[in-house]
């Protein structure tokens, strides 16, 4: 599973990147999980709102504040 945090390095994406990092944990997960501060990078999945999280290429969130638990339930 690929996860990807994308944002441009505000303390809301950094903060939803340490929660993703959390859930995966806590859900014992085969997950690489990503930081994606490239602009260019984020601009291809035509998000308009950051922080957004992405799985395995597919925008799950975006410009959310997310818990972890909320967190797990989208990588459930």
């Amino acid at each position: 599973m690929e996860i990807k945090v994308l944002g441009t390095g505000c303390a809301k994406c950094k903060t939803l990147f340490d929660t993703v990092q959390e859930a995966v944990g806590q859900l014992g997960l085969d997950a690489q999980v990503i930081k994606e501060e490239d602009l260019m990078n984020i601009m291809a999945y035509k998000v308009m709102a950051l922080p957004a999280l992405v799985v395995d290429g597919k925008v799950v969130a975006k410009g959310q504040r997310l818990s972890v638990e909320q967190v797990k339930e989208l990588l459930r």
